[in-house]
């Protein structure tokens, strides 16, 4: 007889297969191409099949199954593969895919009926699904190896205002500390923005730049060896479409088909030896840097938007109060990429984000203190 433990975990996992199962149906809608379409539409069903699996449990157990709802993780998902597209969605999915595979190791019920070999192998699922023509690039997007889509710029979005937030909040807070005047803490906050943007836009150039000419750099190697070497070069190519599960007839055969052609021939050894697409090389090193620009300065604006408009005590508060708006939305939009729960994440950022202000404050006042 199942107990209260086995009923809330029967329900946890309930939730979870429903929630998955409305991702996946919302990317099928969403997505173009009807062979990743189709591999959607499969995952959504397979999704659907454990939850079904689990309302029986809770039946055999004489609970009833609580209504369909989802939580706001899967609501945002949903959105965002609605507004924005699959391709946005996807690695964020991917990602807690990857960290969910594992989940009903220690299940015995899960392992039994064969839950936890179809979590693990939906890889497997969408190799087999896309025999109508995807690429092993795109099926090595879908599973998660390549992390450059929509949902990587969406990361790096909310992480680039959270920095700015935090950043300029703690430096805002050690000035007002100190029991500077509204106009000193304003300048203060104006220039930590611009210091701060202008410190990450040069960084993210430098970075991107830097990755750039390394690729580049290896690119004209490979080149090199494939103009002096081809047939090492080929043997190289086969070894790796060996490794990948292909025998040696097929490798051999794919590889020398592959590079017979001389317009493609370097761009498949770069994306296959080196990892690297030679059409992309990293982006733009001038957009990553006006993005890393734009997201610091819309987080660190909000310490100091309330300087100006308010004096004094209201000033300071409506800093902390606006800031906290703005960490839990950072905070929440997190949990996209982590895992964990909304509202765990949107607390989480704004008692890390005040303690944070608080050490700054403190600081601000000591040295106030001694000064004056």
């Amino acid at each position: 007889m199942a107990g209260s433990g086995d009923i809330r975990r029967f329900e946890t996992n309930l939730q979870k297969e429903r929630e998955g199962a409305a991702v996946y149906a919302a990317l099928a809608r969403t997505e173009k191409d009807p062979n990743r379409a189709s591999v959607y539409a499969k995952l959504a069903a397979i999704e659907e099949a454990h939850a079904e699996f689990w309302v029986k449990k809770l039946a055999e157990a004489g609970a009833r199954p609580h209504d369909k709802r989802f939580g706001l993780r899967t609501r945002m998902l949903v959105f965002l593969a609605q507004r924005f597209g699959a391709a946005t969605a996807l690695p964020i999915i991917a990602a807690g895919e990857a960290s969910d595979s594992g989940a009903y190791a220690g299940q015995p019920d899960a392992l039994a009926a064969g839950l936890a070999a179809d979590e693990q192998g939906h890889a497997r699922v969408l190799r087999a699904a896309t025999s109508g023509g995807m690429t092993g690039a795109e099926v090595a997007k879908l599973e998660g190896r390549h992390r450059s889509g929509g949902g990587n710029a969406l990361r790096a979005a909310v992480l680039g205002a959270n920095d700015g937030l935090v950043s300029n909040l703690c430096l805002v807070m050690g000035v007002a500390g100190a029991a500077a005047s509204e106009r000193t803490v304003l300048l203060t906050g104006l220039a930590g923005l611009v210091a701060g943007a202008c410190s990450m836009a040069m960084g993210e150039w430098l970075s991107v730049n830097s990755s750039r000419e390394l690729y580049q750099s290896q690119i004209a190697a490979e080149a090199e060896e494939l103009a002096q070497s081809p047939e090492e070069e080929k043997a190289e190519l086969a070894l790796i479409y060996q490794a990948k599960g292909l025998d040696e007839a097929q490798a051999t055969e794919l590889a020398d088909r592959l590079l017979s052609d001389t317009d493609t021939a370097l761009e498949t050894l770069a994306r296959e030896e080196l990892g690297i697409d030679p059409k992309e090389l990293g982006g733009s090193a001038w957009t990553a840097a006006g993005s890393s620009f734009v997201l610091f300065s819309v987080g660190a604006v909000f310490p100091i938007l309330p300087f100006v408009f308010l004096k004094g005590q209201a000033a300071f508060v409506g800093s902390i109060v606006l800031s906290g708006v703005g960490l839990i939305t950072l905070g929440a939009g997190t949990s996209l990429f982590t895992g964990k729960g909304a509202i765990f994440s949107a607390i989480r950022q704004l008692l890390i984000g005040l303690a944070a202000a608080a050490v700054t404050y403190g600081a601000g006042a000591l040295v106030g203190a001694s000064l004056g």
